[in-house]
């Protein structure tokens, strides 16, 4: 009886072995049969900023359709970045060619202009999308934190033609039709003229507004159910052990964009996970970032996504580590990692927004003590994870 028993454990843990082999084996071909390139620093661009400018954290980085690189960065949060235009469009030899400033918010009246930036857009009609979350300092007792509850649209001329909530109106929470909670990304639909707004870091939802107007349509939460402030607050720490699925509300969705194929990549950051919808909110499938970040450590923590041309590839900075992660996009599995924490050239201090060119140029943009943006080209191919 114990030969038999002691055959059957056997039997099963080679079972299991095999099953995890062929697991493994099944993910690395998977990772194999998308061809993501390698990227090196380019030195070159940004050229110097003109009159001794300085950043303050970069918190947005969008690309146009003539390939120059719009940003954002906090002028609160560096010592004489306040002298910096908070938005600027620089081309491709590296040179600013135009700016958004607060006047052009505040001046027409329509506009509020907030006090901390949080992402930046560019739709496919070249309109740039400015949101407001967060504050100097982060205090949610206070009104300059949670007050920060908007998202501004500018023509590309640089008129502020739409405004989507109210600065000072934060605290309405996740079910409201009206007001936005420290919103932190968006997406325009170019086929519906939709507006999909990652909100963020007081609301836990996604909420779609008719891109002209600003006009509420729906919205949604993790599992494209209705958010739940109430649970939401009283999840536990995030840990890795538990199971996803006991992460019933997000937390902190802080990136959002969408496919030709109609589906919509979430960046739940708080739960270090990405989760994919329909357009209507139809829960599709998530998955954590699962990275090598070596001495068998795995993880990371999306903070934001660019696709490849062909959208096969998923680009995200991931904060949390100071890395750059290569996915293949049908599966959510990690191929291969670049970077690490550093303030010399081509490395990262909290890298929090990313952007592609039309030549799989990246454009990464980093917070926090980072405060600077940097170009990376494509050279030859990258390493598995």
């Amino acid at each position: 009886m114990k030969r038999t028993l002691s055959v059957l454990v056997l039997v099963g843990v080679v079972a299991l072995v095999a099953a995890a082999n062929s697991a493994m084996m099944s993910a690395q071909n998977t990772a194999a049969k998308v061809s993501a390139p390698a990227f090196v620093y380019d030195p070159s661009w940004p050229k110097p900023l003109p009159d001794d400018q300085v950043v303050g954290n970069v918190v947005g980085v969008a690309v146009d359709s003539k390939d120059n690189i719009w940003y954002a960065h906090r002028v609160a949060s560096q010592q004489g970045a306040e002298k910096t235009p908070p938005a600027m469009l620089i081309d491709q030899a590296g040179n600013v060619i135009k700016t958004i400033t607060s006047a052009a918010a505040n001046g027409g009246g329509k506009c509020t202009w907030g006090n901390q930036i949080h992402g930046l857009y560019v739709d496919p009609k070249d309109n740039v999308w400015i949101g407001f979350g967060g504050g100097l300092p982060y205090n949610m007792k206070e009104k300059t934190t949670y007050g920060n509850a908007h998202f501004l649209k500018f023509s590309p001329s640089g008129e502020c033609i739409l405004q989507v909530g109210e600065f000072g109106k934060g605290l309405e929470g996740s079910n409201s039709e009206k007001f936005l909670g420290q919103p932190t990304d968006v997406w325009v639909d170019p086929k519906t003229n939709e507006a999909y707004i990652a909100d963020g870091y007081t609301n836990r939802r996604i909420v779609v507004v008719d891109a002209n107007t600003g006009a509420y349509k729906r919205h949604w939460g993790a599992y494209g159910k209705k958010p739940d402030d109430a649970a939401g607050a009283a999840m536990p720490r995030f840990s890795r052990d538990a199971a996803l699925t006991t992460r019933t509300q997000f937390d902190t969705p802080h990136c959002i964009i969408g496919t030709d194929d109609g589906l919509i990549y979430v960046c739940d950051r708080g739960n270090q996970r990405i989760q994919v919808f329909k357009h209507d909110g139809t829960f599709v499938k998530e998955a954590l970032i699962k990275a090598n970040l070596g001495n068998g450590a795995v993880g990371g923590t999306p903070w934001d996504i660019a696709l490849s041309k062909d959208q096969k590839v998923i680009y995200l900075v991931d904060g949390g580590t100071h890395r750059v992660h290569t996915m293949v996009r049908d599966t959510l599995e990690v191929a291969s990692t670049f970077g690490h924490r550093g303030r010399w050239a081509g490395e990262f201090e909290s890298p929090h927004s990313i952007a592609i060119d039309s030549k799989g140029n990246l454009f990464i943009a980093e917070t926090l003590d980072g405060r600077r943006i940097q170009r990376f080209v494509p050279k030859g191919k990258a390493t598995s994870n």
